[in-house]
């Protein structure tokens, strides 16, 4: 069994000062298979102190060698791609499928940020407009400073690669704060870090909970910036401690993503869509599809196809080929989605989806469809984090995009129609932040990632991204003559 009680920071592992350890779980078997330190605001305070040494250096690093360092990372996942995507599945709970999927993620994002970073550096100093005669401009970007990243335990080294890479393009030092429910696979940054030949000081990385780790960091004077991603409560803590020294956060938090079909769409095309938005990672997605808005005269027969899907899903061990959804990530989430499961019986909601048998051991919950939940039930307003899909029949386009918008986030959505134009129309008039259109839901590095309302404040991925950690700065002065 692991202990992990050591701290990455300064390029070293050091002790913990915390005594207190909390245990990891394989969600499968529900075993311990390692302990983690549950952190110490001491801690932080060390890996404050050596970020913020590491900072004048590391700024200081052409953008094109801070490239070269991304790409050994990514190379470095590359490498460990098959033993890292396992201790994900047993750790998290996702089948061994989808853990390769977020490796492979994370290796693209970790490469486009080393050429973000090398692009940087060529538009540095670029000449702009200054708008009166007799006076030059130039552009230049520099980093925020030392950023504190926090991450959750759904997706691990992906949260982090979409964090980590662009900070580290920008110029940034980072304290991260991976999540302590899946610590296993982001342990393995350390040693990427080292075998990259990063600065000490640079990278440090910091396990522990919210109490230990999380608000300590969030409240530290010496953290120029914080990237959260995460619950609404615990998001709204963190930009209240980061309202002391007016210092500027991201926020990626929860959703509650409407899928819309249409009458003239591909049934069975609406029905995998459905699946993937609600089943994937066992719906433990801030994107999962929850709410399924789907026009009258074809509700009966998307609703059909919907159970039977959902009836022949295959649960059981993550590393099995042959299983489509794993368990839960924690037995904690698992009971939380119980609470909604008898939420439903006491509102009187219908299901006719066949109840799955449910593996012996195991943080399990089988998938189910509530057909025509009313709007203001708990199971449509909130987000539950498991695979349970809320639906409702509704006349016309115009009733779908108005209950689609009649939520407090605005994270994601998904439009099926057959006719693509129809699609795009609709989806222009939805308040999320991504939408897709006739297709799963693809994330890839270049795109931009982020939602409106409660479901944060900033963006991911894309250039976006890497600005979220930059100060523009301009340069004015006199021409010569």
């Amino acid at each position: 069994m692991h202990a992990l009680t050591e701290q990455f920071i300064d390029n070293a592992w050091v002790a913990s000062r915390a005594e207190a350890r909390r245990p990891v779980l394989d969600p499968y078997h529900e075993t311990v298979i390692a302990e983690v330190t549950v952190g110490d605001p001491a801690d932080v305070e060390a890996a404050v102190a050596a970020a913020r040494r590491a900072l004048p250096g590391w700024r200081a690093t052409p953008e094109r060698r801070r490239g070269e360092y991304l790409d050994a990372i990514a190379a470095g996942l590359e490498a460990r791609r098959e033993a890292l995507a396992a201790l994900s599945s047993r750790n998290n709970g996702k089948p061994l499928a989808e853990a390769h999927q977020d490796l492979d993620d994370a290796i693209a994002c970790y490469r486009y940020y080393a050429d973000q970073a090398r692009a940087l550096g060529e538009r540095q100093g670029q000449a702009d407009d200054s708008g009166l005669d007799g006076l030059a401009a130039r552009r230049y970007w520099d980093p925020v400073g030392v950023v504190g990243l926090i991450t959750p335990w759904n997706f691990p080294l992906v949260s982090s690669a979409w964090k980590l890479a662009p900070a580290l393009a920008a110029g940034c030092t980072v304290v991260f704060k991976p999540s302590e429910v899946t610590p296993l696979p982001e342990r393995a940054l350390a040693e990427l870090v080292l075998e990259a030949g990063l600065p000490p000081g640079v990278v440090n990385l910091l396990h522990g909970d919210g109490e230990g780790i999380g608000a300590p960091l969030s409240r530290h004077p010496g953290i120029d910036k914080l990237s959260f991603t995460g619950s609404n409560a615990v998001g709204e803590a963190v930009m209240q401690a980061a309202a002391r020294g007016v210092r500027p956060v991201s926020l990626e938090l929860g959703g509650k993503s409407p899928i819309l079909v249409t009458e003239d769409a591909d049934l069975t095309q609406a029905r995998d869509l459905v699946m993937a938005g609600i089943c994937y990672n066992a719906g433990q997605m801030c994107s999962a599809t929850s709410r399924l808005l789907v026009h009258e005269r074809v509700a009966e027969a998307l609703f059909d196809a919907i159970d039977e899907a959902m009836g022949a899903l295959r649960l059981g061990d993550p590393l099995a080929a042959e299983t489509d959804m794993g368990p839960l990530a924690t037995a904690v989430q698992r009971d939380r989605v119980h609470g909604f499961l008898i939420q439903a019986e006491r509102e009187g909601l219908a299901s006719a989806t066949p109840v799955l048998a449910l593996p012996e051991r195991g943080c399990f919950v089988a998938p189910r469809l509530y057909r025509d939940v009313p709007t203001d039930s708990r199971l449509w307003q909130e987000e539950i984090f498991g695979p349970l899909l809320c639906a409702r029949r509704v006349a016309d386009d115009e009733e779908a995009i108005a209950l689609a918008n009649d939520s407090d986030f605005g994270l994601a959505a998904t439009v099926v129609a057959g006719d693509p134009a129809r699609a795009e129309a609709i989806a222009r008039r939805l308040e999320a932040g991504n939408v897709w259109c006739n297709c799963d839901q693809v994330a890839p590095p270049h795109a931009s990632w982020g939602g409106m309302k409660r479901s944060g404040i900033g963006r991911e991925l894309g250039p976006a991204g890497l600005d979220a950690y930059l100060e523009p700065k301009r340069i004015t002065r006199p021409t010569a003559g």
